[in-house]
């Protein structure tokens, strides 16, 4: 009997020290803070060919909670990133090409601006420009995610305290003439150009363009643009004293994935990935951080038909150069995580970042 015993000790022991790729939840229920990470694009097949090819385990990996959300729009059963944007942000689904709002342009409330209302600090970062359609519908409303110069007038709207990304274009080059720059900078901001120029231990507001336009690839010299963003981004909106909640997008897994360019994907994926591992870090040491990792929609159909785990090696190939209907993964970490598993409509990742805020309507 005192055998059998060690043995079931010795197996329990042994099963545990080989989780050590996951993480221990926090017991606090209710979350001072969200990051929403959006990997535009990013399909179960595109997390694969990265955790295929890495040396390393991703980040994402360590993930105990995950589920799945339907991305079909309002009207079109393959959404476009405005819909998808905007489902996650808002909680309602709407035409293809809309950010945060109606065919109408009736407005959407977004998550961003309820947390603007509670007191809380907000942030945007993207590795596109920071007016294209997934920031976008979390701060402005339109009909069209390609009204670029009416977005960027939606920015001075909301009391943002930071955004990182491309678009300054938009802000001081514009068809109206308008100088949104000099905007900014009466509503308090502090306008920078590149991200090596951003100082953490000044406090203010932060407008940081890291492009006229969009960001370069990852494989064409944005180097680690994002996991930095990520990182000063949260050391600045955790100040506040209240909570933060902070977007970041991966924005170019989905360009990847249009170019049917595995290793564009690949490098993106690992990058977004690298993003991740920040925020984590951060809600690990917090302990009241809500860490939520998902996409709007898989772009490219990429299947995996063969591989050598030994050798990280994989072959692959695309059934569309557009984005697909196909089910995208939510992984799920901190206070309230434990919500996102299952099968749900993307309008519930807002609903359950709404309930792990404590906001009401």
């Amino acid at each position: 009997m005192k055998r059998l015993s060690f043995i079931v000790i010795v197996l329990v022991l042994n099963f545990a020290c080989k989780r050590v790729d996951t993480i221990n939840e926090p017991q606090v229920k209710k979350a001072k803070n969200i990051i929403l990470l959006i990997g535009d694009g990013m399909g179960v097949s595109q997390i694969f060919a990265a955790m295929s090819v890495k040396e390393e385990l991703l980040a994402i990996e360590k993930f105990k909670h995950i589920g799945f959300h339907k991305t079909y729009s309002l009207t079109d059963f393959i959404t476009d990133s405005g819909a998808g944007g905007t489902a996650l942000s808002t909680g309602k689904k709407t035409k293809n090409y809309c950010v945060a709002a109606d065919s109408t342009g009736m407005p959407f409330k977004t998550i961003l601006e309820y947390a603007e209302e509670n007191k809380l600090a907000t942030g945007l970062v993207s590795t596109s420009s920071i007016l294209n359609a997934t920031p976008a519908s979390f701060i402005a409303h339109d009909t069209s995610r390609y009204n670029y110069e009416n977005i960027a007038l939606d920015f001075l709207d909301v009391d943002i305290d930071l955004f990182i990304g491309g678009g300054r274009k938009q802000f001081s080059n514009r068809e109206d003439k308008l100088n949104l720059i000099d905007s900014l900078k009466k509503k308090n901001y502090l306008v920078v150009d590149g991200l090596e120029n951003l100082n953490t231990e000044v406090d203010g507001k932060f407008a940081v363009f890291t492009a006229e336009e969009h960001n370069p690839e990852y494989l064409n010299g944005r180097g680690d643009m994002l996991p930095v963003s990520t990182e000063k981004a949260i050391k600045i909106l955790d100040k506040n004293e209240n909570g933060f909640f902070l977007m970041v997008e991966g924005s170019q897994i989905d360009w990847g994935g249009e170019d049917n360019n595995i290793d564009y994907l690949i490098a993106e994926t690992i990058d977004f990935d690298n993003a991740i591992a920040k925020a984590l870090e951060f809600a690990i040491n917090d302990g009241e951080t809500l860490v939520i990792v998902t996409a709007d929609h898989e772009t490219g159909g990429l299947s995996i038909t063969d591989g050598d785990m030994k050798n990280k090696t994989i072959v692959t190939s695309f059934s569309s150069d557009y984005h697909t209907a196909v089910m995208v993964p939510v992984f799920a970490f901190g206070p309230g995580a434990e919500e996102f598993g299952g099968i749900y409509e993307n309008t519930e990742v807002f609903e359950k970042m709404m309930k792990a805020f404590g906001f009401t309507k």
